[in-house]
């Protein structure tokens, strides 16, 4: 008998510094050309986000102002992976926490655990087990480096494993710095992908418990001819995020296809897209002719966080558990590659 895996609660948690009017003027500043500094001071207005939160170490200003972790010098992906090694382990047990506060963490089986923005051994996964007192014989899985996609990743190997093992109880967590990873640009395009990124971290629970929203079949895609339109590129100064304008443009041609998705859009009473940014949800509307208030919750989610790489699609599923339980949904992200993944789900009726 087919076993069917459920998303049972989700916790979510954000470091307490905002930092995203501190980058905007930042930016601004790198901009020799006025006219260039104007488009950019539009965009940001146009961004959909409000707010972005950054582990870096609190300081009388921001980390780009005197004494700050970007002020003097580049700092080293060394420097920048030691504050990784400690604060993302930090941010992880606090959203472990806040799904604590909803469901019971009795008698985990494994751990599932994502992440793009920093390396570290022993990992995240191994810290963050010895620090919830999980047994030892816990089943761990790291994600690594898929980027923004990456949730879906993690969830489809929870579904598997509770599909194969019926009383398998998954940790899943996504935990994400992106702020330690600004980089010394004045050019345009890369300051427009830096201003969307910050900081998260989002934990579920997934059992075979008919609770929450059932998770359907996974699926994914590669887009052709798209490898360079979003690159992470590791340098001796963090990692360089490659966003291209061209990113919303392909997402939205590939969604012209109806065999994209494994559900008729207009089926769908629930949409959660990773909100990587304004234009790409506009994208991701237009394509599939949605109503201008279907993907409101991952608007909302990227107006009070930015773009948090995986934790991202939790963060929308997590207010999708918040409300009704959806009839048809369909979760859905993209990342590096150019790559498209995601699944259907169900909410449980109570």
């Amino acid at each position: 008998m087919s076993v069917t895996a459920h998303i049972n609660a989700i916790g979510t948690a954000v470091p307490d510094q905002d930092i995203h009017q501190a980058f905007i003027g930042w930016a601004r500043a790198q901009l020799r050309d006025p006219r260039q500094a104007k488009l950019f001071d539009r965009m940001a207005q146009r961004s959909g986000i409000a707010h972005r939160w950054s582990v870096l170490p609190q300081v009388t200003g921001s980390p780009v102002d005197p004494e700050g972790f970007y002020a003097d010098s580049w700092p080293t992906t060394a420097q920048r992976m030691g504050i990784y090694s400690r604060a993302a382990p930090d941010l992880a047990a606090q959203a472990v926490d806040a799904l604590a506060a909803k469901v019971s963490l009795d008698g985990i089986t494994h751990l599932v655990l994502a992440s793009c923005t920093g390396f570290t051994a022993p990992g995240v996964d191994q810290i963050l087990a010895q620090r919830l007192d999980l047994s030892p014989s816990v089943e761990r899985l790291l994600v690594g480096y898929m980027g923004c996609y990456a949730a879906v990743a993690a969830l489809r190997s929870a579904r598997h494993i509770v599909r194969s093992q019926a009383d398998a109880r998954v940790l899943v967590v996504c935990v994400e710095l992106s702020t330690l990873h600004l980089q010394a640009d004045s050019e345009l395009e890369p300051l427009l992908a830096m201003l969307q990124f910050g900081d998260g971290a989002a934990a579920a629970l997934v059992t075979s418990d008919p609770s929450g929203l059932a998770i359907g079949q996974p699926f994914s895609t590669n887009l052709p001819a798209s490898g360079d339109l979003i690159r992470w590129d590791l340098g001796d100064h963090g990692f360089a995020m490659h966003l291209s304008g061209e990113v919303p443009g392909a997402i939205g041609a590939a969604l012209a296809d109806p065999a994209m998705l494994p559900v008729a859009p207009e089926t769908v009473d629930s949409w959660a897209v990773h909100a990587g940014g304004r234009s790409i949800l506009d994208a991701v509307t237009h394509a599939l002719h949605l109503s201008d208030d279907a993907l409101n919750n991952s608007r909302a989610v990227l107006d009070a966080n930015g773009n948090m790489s995986s934790a991202t699609l939790m963060f929308v599923l997590a207010r999708i558990l918040e409300g009704p339980p959806p009839t048809q949904g369909l979760a859905l992200a993209f990342g590096p590659g150019l790559a498209a993944e995601g699944f259907p789900f169900t909410g449980v009726q109570p």
